[in-house]
């Protein structure tokens, strides 16, 4: 598999700036309060806890964000409510980790890179389940330039093969290899009396072997971060007519993009909201436009 990774967006780039104002101004976020990073993670950072997922049309996701003014601010970082978010994943020859998700196991695992593409930040993560079902997460962090690798011997290694043993994973950093790339544009909300968030994820797209497969751009992928019991943000959702859904970004690219995986309840899912075809434009890219519910 061929898999091209690009190195980060310098903070301040014209496209991208503009792309995440207009992503700011579909989603309404200038009714909410700003709140700096560091204050978010020093009350909801939730590393472990229990996700929701969503995938609701961006009219809905603003009425969402309206609805939530008054409890909640928006992650702020020098002016920028939204981010782009570059992921690339790792899995065994045999797609162990989307297998292990697609079968719905209570105990499964994701290993990527991250790179928060304004700033040039970039972390290791591994996300693994825990007994209860609830999402434990870890990260490490590592250079820009070190974005879509993960090389034995490194420390990034290390780091994947003690959370993965931990956890009793049967798989270690030497078993991975680049898997697909997943793309798209984060707003963050929280709750900071609750100690909860929820993040807004537009303009999605999967890339794997010069290949691509896009959310449609009339619809956002909403995930709360919370606990057992469900949020505020979680019934102003059901309000509107949204039901949580089993959908992993990972794991609809991977259904997609490999030819002939088992027909699953997530493929069947995207084919009616995601398109595919040749590698797109990312969604620094993409069009923001205004567009129904």
């Amino acid at each position: 598999m061929t898999l091209t990774v690009t190195s980060a967006t310098p903070a301040g780039t014209g496209s991208v700036t503009g792309i995440g104002e207009g992503f700011a101004q579909l989603l309404g976020l200038d009714a909410l309060r700003g709140v700096p990073l560091a204050e978010v993670d020093a009350v909801a950072a939730l590393q472990h806890r229990v996700d929701r997922k969503y995938l609701i049309t961006v009219a809905s996701a603003a009425r969402l964000v309206g609805e939530l003014a008054g409890s909640h601010h928006v992650l702020d970082i020098r002016g920028r409510r939204t981010t782009e978010y570059r992921s690339t994943y790792f899995d065994t020859a045999h797609l162990t980790a989307w297998r292990a998700h697609n079968q719905g196991r209570r105990r499964r695992w994701k290993v990527r890179t991250r790179l928060y593409a304004e700033d040039a930040i970039c972390r290791m993560e591994v996300k693994t389940k825990d007994g209860r079902g609830a999402t434990v997460k870890h990260a490490h962090p590592v250079e820009a330039d070190e974005y879509g690798r993960l090389e034995t011997g490194t420390e990034a290694a290390d780091f994947v093969d003690r959370v993965l043993g931990a956890a009793g994973v049967e798989v270690t950093a030497a078993d991975l290899a680049t898997a697909g790339e997943v793309r798209y544009r984060r707003a963050a909300l929280a709750d900071l009396e609750a100690g909860t968030r929820l993040t807004l994820d537009g303009l999605l797209a999967c890339h794997r072997d010069g290949r691509t497969a896009a959310l449609d751009d009339g619809y956002v992928l909403v995930e709360t971060k919370g606990t057992a019991r469900p949020v505020p943000a979680d019934r102003c959702l059901l309000s509107l007519g949204a039901r949580p859904l089993s959908i992993s970004k990972y794991a609809i690219g991977i259904s997609l993009l490999v030819p002939n995986l088992p027909d699953n309840n997530m493929r069947r899912l995207a084919r009616t909201r995601f398109h595919t075809g040749p590698r797109l434009q990312t969604p620094a890219a993409r069009t923001v436009r205004t567009l129904p519910a």
